[in-house]
Parts: structure tokens; C-alpha cells; sequence
């Protein structure tokens, strides 16, 4: 499980975040939505030990994260791909995996990449492959990986809108099969709600209990949502009533706080 207990973040005299409490579950697909510039992005980099947390305390299965990452219990997918433009896909889906000083596993790697529909492209290198094609390559090395945890910093923000929903079927199908605990960064309310079991509102918006916020007020969880969708999803969920009403509600919540 992940544990962040009253965290807050500040770099010099700018807080990031403030005083964010959040469990994740085991298993759990938690997606985190807010604007640009409200701390999400660094609220998933100090879940994974990327930064530091200024007070408060972060843990993963009872382990700070700088352990549980050298275990190699976590795995990020970025909004870029960060691919090794020089190594093919089966080879960039297995590196993470040797460097972590596991046994290599190539037909893992393999079936992964027939999962996430690249099946005839092990050989083909970054330059080769379309910008969904190369974050199905990313998704499969952090699951290659074998991480117990999954942390996604907008990793399709990059692509059109019918590849967006493509890829969030593709994830969920994956999460399915694989059932990670997967921490989901998104600016999209309707891809936050497709994919989340709970949808976590996060706000950079001055808050006037407090004294000391001003302009660069620190972001702040402002809103849970349990997402009442059933499982399992596809595209079918989108034109559905009740998925309207899942967005409309998680959108006020993120315009009234605003």
C-alpha cells in the first residue's frame, strides 16, 4: 500500500504541495487530475523518490520510497517516453529490467509487446514507431519491469484524442491481467474517470483558511471521487449516461474550487 501522510513540498520559498494525505491501495488504479501547475506531477515524483518531501512522510509498503525503488517495486511512465532511440523495442522493454539485476526475460518481453498490439515490431527502433506505438513500448518495460507499482505522469498527453482512448483501453486491459496498483497523472477529466477506481482532485488555488497562501498557493487534495463504473471497461463506457454524470460531477468539483 502507499501511505503519504501530511506531506508538503517546497522548493526555496515555493511550496508545491501542502499538508496531502493519500492512501493507495493494493491493486488499486487511483487517477490524480488537476491543472497545470497544481503539484500532482510532484506528488507522483515523491510517491516514486524522485523528490524529497519537506515534512510529512511518504511510504511505500512500509518502505520509504528510495527503497522500495531500489528494489525495484516502482515503475514510471513519463509523459515522454524516454526510449533508447538506439536499442529496438525488445530491447528497450528488457533494460530496465537488467539494470535492475533481474534474469533477463525475452519472451516476457515478447508477449508483452503482442499485448499491447506490437507483435512484428521487436526489432524496430524508437525512430521507426508512431508516438502511441512508442508509449505502448514504455508501458510494456515498466510492467516488464515487474514493479508491485505503476506511476503515470500523463503519459498520453502527447497523443490525438482517438489514440488517447485507445491507449486508455489498452492500460486498463493491461492493468486487468496484471493488476498492479497503478497512481495515474491526467489533466482529462473524462480519460481521470474512464480509467480510476477514485478520481483524486488535486488544486493550487488559495485556500482562505489559510494565512499564507498568496500567488503561488501550494497545491492541496480538494476532492475524492469513488468512481461508480463498472468493470470491466471499453469504449462503450464513454457515450454512457452514467460516465456523463461521473465527468460532470468531478468537473464541478475542479471549476468551484477554481
Amino acid at each position: 500500500m502507499i501511505s503519504v501522510e501530511n506531506l508538503s513540498v517546497s522548493y526555496g520559498d515555493l511550496r508545491a504541495l501542502a499538508d496531502v494525505s493519500l492512501d493507495v491501495a493494493d491493486g488499486e488504479f487511483v487517477t490524480v487530475l488537476g491543472p497545470s501547475g497544481c503539484g500532482k506531477t510532484t506528488l507522483l515524483r515523491t510517491i516514486g523518490g524522485l523528490e524529497v518531501p519537506t515534512t510529512g512522510e511518504v511510504t511505500v509498503d512500509g518502505d520509504p520510497p528510495e527503497v522500495a525503488q531500489a528494489d525495484a517495486r516502482l515503475g514510471f511512465v513519463f509523459q515522454e517516453h524516454t526510449l533508447l532511440p538506439w536499442k529496438s523495442a525488445i530491447e528497450n522493454v528488457t533494460f530496465l529490467r537488467r539494470m535492475a539485476g533481474k534474469d533477463p526475460d525475452p519472451e516476457g518481453a515478447r508477449d508483452l509487446l503482442a499485448t499491447t498490439g506490437l507483435d512484428g515490431f521487436e526489432d524496430a527502433r524508437p525512430g521507426e514507431l508512431s508516438g502511441g506505438m512508442k508509449q505502448r513500448v514504455a508501458i510494456a518495460r515498466a510492467i516488464h519491469l515487474g514493479a508491485d507499482v505503476l506511476l503515470m505522469d500523463e503519459p498520453f498527453g502527447e497523443l490525438d484524442e482517438i489514440t488517447r482512448d485507445e491507449m486508455s483501453v489498452e492500460i486498463l486491459r493491461l492493468w486487468r491481467e496484471n493488476r498492479k496498483t497503478v497512481v495515474f497523472v491526467t489533466h482529462s477529466v473524462p480519460e481521470a474517470v474512464f480509467l480510476g477506481d477514485r478520481c483524486v482532485v488535486v488544486s493550487g488555488a488559495a485556500d482562505p483558511a489559510d494565512p499564507t497562501d498568496g500567488d503561488d498557493a501550494p497545491g492541496r487534495i480538494v476532492a475524492e471521487f469513488e468512481v461508480d463504473l463498472p468493470r470491466p471497461r471499453d469504449e462503450s463506457v464513454f457515450g454512457s449516461e452514467a460516465f456523463g454524470a461521473q465527468v460532470a460531477r468531478v468537473r464541478r468539483a475542479l471549476h468551484d474550487d477554481a
